[in-house]
């Protein structure tokens, strides 16, 4: 295939990506809505894309798998992210969920630095300062300085520590660079179905995914094929395409997550949020420059 057909197919996998997570809230709402749990949709969803997966690429999980300390802990991280992050979502403002989780560049930063020895460039130090200012634009209200708290409701306290654990679970990723790409993916949707698990055993509600309508359990299997999917498509477009460009276009989650939001929900951002918005994009855009190795440094 022509390399020009080949780069249009990955920015249209990338895309595709975009619209689908910046859809996929309007699901799980509409799932808890009926009554549906986030651990149930978490256990049953990423368990049926990990079931799913592992039989549609069998013979590459037989030659690529391989035990690597670093699996429960990426396992712990991207399954809390993903958890946190449907949790947000079925109870909180769509935008504001996303635009928290979008502070992900800010602890990227400083996790490269400590378990990586990266340093901030120039523009790693302007996507900090545009984090920061973005984070501060959307959760500031009268009154914060005299001591009100800066996150008030549960949802922001999820999709926050959601990015904070995307960003170290991005990093120890990088770090273990060696472990192919199908078992990182097969250790994220083994991780959220873990959080499902543990979550409905504590409550000794694990009965409960047994008394779904069949209406309820075509959707999760829809969720799950779809989830699959896209996970299968974005690695094609991330091999192909530049990170800059990527991100770029990765950026249009927030674009789709917002129309929708509104056309579906009647979420109307305010002009406060879209000044936040526009600088953790901002961010997000310069994020692929933000870090250099130290040994860098000290040949210039």
């Amino acid at each position: 295939m022509p390399l020009v057909k080949q780069k249009l197919l990955a920015i249209v996998a990338i895309v595709t990506t975009a619209l689908v997570w910046g859809l996929m809230w309007y699901p799980f709402r509409a799932l808890s809505e009926r009554g549906i749990s986030t651990a149930q949709t978490s256990l049953l969803v990423y368990l049926l894309a990990a079931l799913s997966g592992f039989f549609l690429f069998f013979d590459v999980y037989r030659r690529q798998l391989r035990w690597h300390p670093v699996l429960p802990v990426l396992a712990l991280l991207f399954g809390w992210c993903n958890f946190s992050y449907t949790w947000a979502v079925s109870e909180g403002m769509v935008m504001r969920v996303l635009l928290l989780f979008y502070l992900s560049p800010l602890w990227s930063a400083l996790f490269s630095r400590l378990l990586l020895q990266e340093r901030l460039t120039r523009s790693g130090w302007l996507v900090v300062g545009l984090s920061l200012a973005g984070c501060m634009t959307i959760l500031y209200r009268p009154g914060l300085l005299d001591g009100a708290v800066w996150l008030s409701q549960r949802y922001e306290w999820l999709a926050l520590s959601g990015g904070i654990s995307f960003a170290l679970g991005n990093v120890l990723s990088k770090r273990a660079r060696n472990l192919p790409v199908p078992v990182k993916s097969a250790t994220i949707w083994v991780g959220v179905a873990l959080m499902g698990f543990v979550a409905l055993a504590s409550r000794q509600q694990l009965g409960s995914v047994l008394s779904l309508s069949l209406e309820d359990g075509l959707l999760l299997l829809l969720l799950g094929a779809t989830l699959l999917a896209t996970s299968i498509i974005s690695q094609h477009g991330v091999s192909l395409l530049p990170a800059n460009q990527t991100m770029t276009l990765m950026l249009l989650e927030l674009v789709f997550a917002a129309m929708s939001a509104y056309l579906l929900a009647g979420e109307v951002m305010s002009v406060q949020e879209w000044l936040g918005a526009a600088l953790i994009g901002s961010a997000s855009l310069l994020s692929g420059k933000m870090t250099q190795p130290l040994a860098v440094r000290e040949k210039t």
